[in-house]
C-alpha cells in the first residue's frame, strides 16, 4: 500500500459497494473476474468456507477482504506492492485490525491446478487457506516455518474434505 493511502488492495469501494461484492460474517468477497463462476461451481460459498475454516484455526481477528480477480490485476498488485512484474497465485496484505486483504488470480490458479492434477476448486480453497494463514502472521521464510505452515494448511484442508497438497513432497 502506498504511504498515506487509505485504500488497501482489492478495495476500490467500501465493502458491499463494488460490483460483485458479497458480505458474510467477517469476509467481504469481490468477484472482479466473472470467469471464476464457470471455473469453480459455487465459488463464493467455497471461498467463504475456506476462509472461515482457516480463520477459526488460527483465531484470526478482524475482517478479511477477498478479491477474486484475473492475472492482469494480480500482476499489477504484485508489481506495485512487491516490485515483481508478474501475476502470482495469491497475495496477502495483513491489516492493522488482525484481518486483511487477499487477492487471487484465476489464470494462475487454473494453470497450477492443471499442473498438479487438482480440481480448480480444491486449489482455490488451498490458496484461500494459505493467504488467511499469512494474514495471521504465518510465513514460510525458513524450512521450519514452512513445515509448520504446511501442516496447518493441511489440517484445515482436511476439515474441508480436501487432500493435503503437500503430501507427495513430504
Amino acid at each position: 500500500m502506498d504511504p498515506g493511502s487509505s485504500r488497501r488492495p482489492g478495495r476500490s469501494a467500501a465493502p458491499g459497494e463494488a460490483s460483485g461484492a458479497r458480505r458474510g460474517p467477517g469476509l467481504s468477497l469481490t468477484l472482479a473476474e466473472p470467469r471464476w463462476r464457470s471455473a469453480v461451481r459455487g465459488v463464493e460459498a467455497r471461498a467463504r468456507r475456506a476462509a472461515a475454516a482457516a480463520a477459526r484455526a488460527v483465531r484470526l481477528r478482524g475482517p478479511v477482504t477477498l478479491l477474486l480477480a484475473d492475472d492482469a490485476t494480480l500482476g499489477g498488485l504484485n508489481a506495485r506492492h512487491r516490485g515483481k512484474g508478474y501475476a502470482t497465485n495469491v497475495l496477502s496484505f495483513p491489516g492493522p485490525d488482525g484481518g486483511g486483504d487477499l487477492a487471487i488470480a484465476l489464470g494462475v490458479v487454473r494453470r497450477e491446478a492443471r499442473a498438479m492434477g487438482l480440481p480448480v476448486a480444491s486449489h482455490l480453497a488451498h490458496l484461500v487457506v494459505h493467504g488467511t494463514l499469512h494474514l495471521a502472521g504465518r510465513d514460510h521464510d525458513t524450512d521450519h516455518a514452512a513445515r509448520r505452515m504446511e501442516r496447518e494448511e493441511a489440517a484445515v484442508l482436511r476439515r474441508l474434505g480436501i487432500r493435503d497438497p503437500y503430501r507427495s513432497r513430504r
